[in-house]
This record gives C-alpha cells, structure tokens and sequence, in this order.
C-alpha cells in the first residue's frame, strides 16, 4: 500500500474509475436524470442526454445501467463513433457479440433481425451511443432507420445519444429532423452545485476507508471554484492534494494546501 494511503488511513485510492456501478456516487441533482432515462428505456422512448466534459455524463449512464434490469434489457455501448456509416453498424455488430458482413446492406440486415428477435424474446435493447457530437453526418441521416420497425409501428429499440453540447445543435438542424423529431427526451446536463463536489469528495473518501473528514470546508470550496465540479479534475486535484498532504504528514487538507497544488500543476503545465 502507498505510503499516502496509509497516512490517511485508506485502504484504496478514492479518487480513481475503478469502482463498480452499485457502489457509483450519483449527486442528488442528477438522479432526476438517471430515473427520466430509465423511464424513457422502459417506455421504448429515445434520448439525448448533452454536457460539457467532466460534468458526470458518464456516472449517469452507469447509473442508467444499473438502475435496468438484465433480464429485460440489452444495454449496447459504441463509442468509437468517428466512422462511416458502414463501419459504424460494423462496430454495432461487434457491440452486439454479431459477425458484420462485408455490405453495407447486409450489416444493416444483420443488426435489424437481431432486434426484432430480442423483442420476441421479450427484451428491449438500448444502444448508448457515446461521443455523439463526432458523428458522421452519413450515420445521423441513417438512425431514424434503425429505428424504424414495421412500418415504423413497433419501437423495438431505444437510442440513447450521449455527447457535448453542439450534439443538440446539430440534431436539431433541418437536415436532421427525422431522427430529432423522434427524441422526446432531450435532456442537458450543467455545472455541478458546490454541495455535489463537497458530497461527492466525501462519498468517495467514506468509500475508500475515510472514517473522519480529510477536506476542509474551505479546501472543498476552492476545489469546486476552479474545478466548475468537473469530477475528472476534481479526482486529479484531491489526488495531488491528498499525496502532497501525506508527504508533510498533515492531518487535513486545508486551502493553503489546495492552493500550492494547483500552483504546482500551473507550473508544470506551462513547463
């Protein structure tokens, strides 16, 4: 175990990704998000969810994950969405554990049958397509087919788009509108409040062994001041703020101590 670690009395690094989804910190004011995307799935509905970087997009599709049952759900995840639309429904046909064909035609094929057989099966499946703001113009004119079952009569499959902000804007351009007018739940994800950074450094330190507080109320608020409470920089942050603490063996992390962390990240930075 690290020197820091054990200093602070913790059995495991708190702010790392490493952690499952049932043990997942979900701030108070995005679990609001999480049941309206759970709703959505359940009423075979399509989504947008849209967010700067580090706003906890991604806690809230973990959460989502968690929250739907397995046994009636078939959750998909594509990320690598900078591709044509034909390498794009053969990196869906991976995605789904299906051998894409070599056609255009016959991957589209290959990826429609399979999700009118998990709907005879009873199962919904819900393909979360991450980074969506990079998608290619070719992919966005061809969605709304994919979701198109039986004369567009059936939903057999729920969209989830996940990416930054211009993703609303550019689905919602003209050219755009057969797959926009199909997304009824558009929601956007902002700043964090001071109170979710204080919550979340306090759940992640609990979870990690903490049994007293580490972070000074003023420590906590700086951090959220010049994080906007982006949780990837607020885990780089309080990780640097708890060795630099361990090494001058203190027993709390105040401002004074925050500030010299962020001056040193300023100074490597600019190195």
């Amino acid at each position: 175990m690290s020197r820091w670690l054990s200093h602070w009395g913790l059995r495991e690094a708190p702010f790392t990704k490493e952690i499952s989804d049932g043990d997942l910190w979900v701030p108070s004011s995005r679990k609001a998000t999480v049941e309206t995307l759970v709703e959505t799935c359940r009423d075979r509905g399509h989504a947008v969810l849209v967010g700067e970087p580090g706003v906890g997009k991604t806690c809230v599709l973990r959460a989502l994950r968690h929250r739907l049952p397995q046994d009636g759900f078939r959750l998909t995840y594509c990320h690598n969405v900078t591709l044509g639309r034909r390498d794009f429904y053969r990196h869906v046909c991976l995605a789904l554990g299906l051998s894409p064909s070599a056609t255009a035609a016959a991957v589209f094929f290959a990826i429609s049958t399979h999700i009118e057989q998990l709907g005879a099966e009873k199962v919904h499946p819900v393909l979360l397509v991450d980074e969506a703001h990079l998608l290619h113009q070719d992919v966005l004119d061809h969605l709304h087919i994919l979701a198109n079952y039986e004369w567009d009569s059936k939903a057999l499959l729920s969209l989830v788009l996940i990416g930054l902000p211009e993703t609303r804007q550019r689905l919602s351009l003209a050219k755009n509108r057969s797959l926009w007018s199909r997304i009824h739940t558009r929601l956007s994800l902002g700043e964090a409040a001071p109170g979710d950074t204080a919550e979340y450094i306090g759940y992640r330190l609990k979870h990690a062994g903490a049994d007293r507080e580490l972070f000074s109320s003023d420590a906590i608020a700086l951090i959220h001041e010049e994080t906007h409470g982006r949780l990837r920089d607020i885990d780089r942050i309080a990780t640097d703020a708890l060795k630099l603490g361990g090494r001058r063996k203190i027993r709390i992390v105040d401002r004074e101590l925050v500030v010299r962390v962020f001056g040193d990240q300023e100074v490597i930075s600019e190195d």
